[in-house]
């Protein structure tokens, strides 16, 4: 049984994702206790719970202590069998935090694992479908990995009502990453959405975020609108947001993103983005802040040694370093200060699924 307490580092939410993911991987069980004890409101909220039932489903694993607003709970994946998988997390809850926990296991279980999740694609402290789309998973690719989103829904807070699906297609093992030199920026893309507000907004949005990149030195910029018809508009409540990701030579993709608000100008949700683009890509680093935290259960777990580059070593990273070392242990060599950017090398586990590919 590994013992994780759930208040270590940052003591959110990603150290009990990370945790039990990286449980059902290894079928090792699992006792997590002072679960997001440096939150607010501590303990299992509506989007943390669907996450651990859907991944218990995933991995037929025994589970004791889940529940709302429950601090502690123990897990004992038994094996990681895929299949077809409907969530709905009853809230505006992350939808893409769900696949976070769900997406390690996914990729060595016995047959493919489809999932559609229904709940928020657009939240503040979590990562777009668009960012998860379009950068998160062509980087995961380059280590082997076999996944893709769609966005058939969007939700905003706080009616929810967006609706993701995932397909995840077994792997044997990862490749190790190199991503240290980015190399020069190809070009700029972008998605600009508003949905049950005037169309205007998105391209506001896109315009201001544009001009802010064109002062910055880019001309190879194409952001995408999203919006729709008051009559033909399927969303439960307003909402917008913009999602920017650059791609270099390296083939590196580095991306960043701005929510809209009420009382909070379109124009200044464009310019937010693109100005926290423009600043990451000023370090000279191939991985951005958001991803850098996502990809470092991935590098442990691949084979051969990983390296990246990271524009910002932020305590989420830093969390899930510490973690994923005392689970799997793999020790990781990180070069830099938290809130700084840095370098990340580790030496992976070349873990190997358990059931033979054809």
């Amino acid at each position: 049984m590994i013992e994780i307490d759930g208040s270590i580092g940052e003591g959110g939410g990603a150290v009990l994702r990370t945790a039990l993911a990286l449980s059902a991987l290894s079928c090792r069980p699992i006792h997590i206790y002072n679960i997001r004890a440096k939150r607010d409101r501590p303990g299992l909220q509506p989007q943390h719970l669907r996450g651990v039932e859907a991944l218990a489903e995933l991995s037929n694993a025994k589970v004791d202590g889940a529940g709302l607003g429950s601090t502690e709970l123990t897990f004992e994946p038994r094996s990681l069998n895929g299949g077809k998988y409907r969530i709905d997390i009853g809230t505006a809850g992350s939808t893409t935090l769900i696949l976070q926990i769900m997406m390690p296991a996914a990729a060595f279980a016995r047959k493919p694992a489809e999932v559609e999740i229904t709940g928020g694609t657009d939240n503040p402290r979590a990562p777009s479908v668009d960012f998860l789309k379009n950068v998160t998973l062509p980087t995961l690719r380059k280590m082997g990995y076999r996944g893709e989103v769609e966005c058939v829904r969007r939700g905003h807070y706080p009616r929810g009502g967006g609706i993701v699906r995932a397909r995840i297609e077994p792997i044997e093992k990862l490749q190790a990453l190199k991503l240290a030199e980015p190399g020069d920026v190809i070009n700029i893309s972008g998605l600009a959405h508003c949905v049950r507000l005037p169309p205007g907004i998105a391209t506001r949005m896109a315009h201001a975020a544009t001009k802010v990149l064109v002062r910055g030195g880019y001309s190879k910029i194409h952001i995408r609108t999203e919006s729709y018809p008051p009559d033909q508009d399927p969303h439960l409540g307003p909402g917008a947001g913009i999602t920017l990701w650059a791609e270099t030579k390296n083939g590196a993709v580095i991306g960043s993103g701005s929510l809209g608000r009420p009382g909070k100008p379109a124009e200044r949700v464009g310019r937010e983005a693109a100005e926290s683009l423009l600043s990451q890509l000023k370090t000279g680093c191939a991985v951005d802040r958001y991803l850098t935290d996502q990809l470092i259960p991935y590098l442990a777990l691949a084979e051969g040694t990983s390296e990246i580059t990271s524009s910002e070593l932020t305590s989420h990273a830093l969390t899930n370093i510490a973690l994923v070392e005392r689970i799997l242990g793999v020790k990781f060599e990180v070069q830099g200060r938290q809130g700084e950017p840095g370098r990340v090398l580790v030496e992976g586990r070349g873990f190997s699924s358990r059931f033979p590919r054809e």
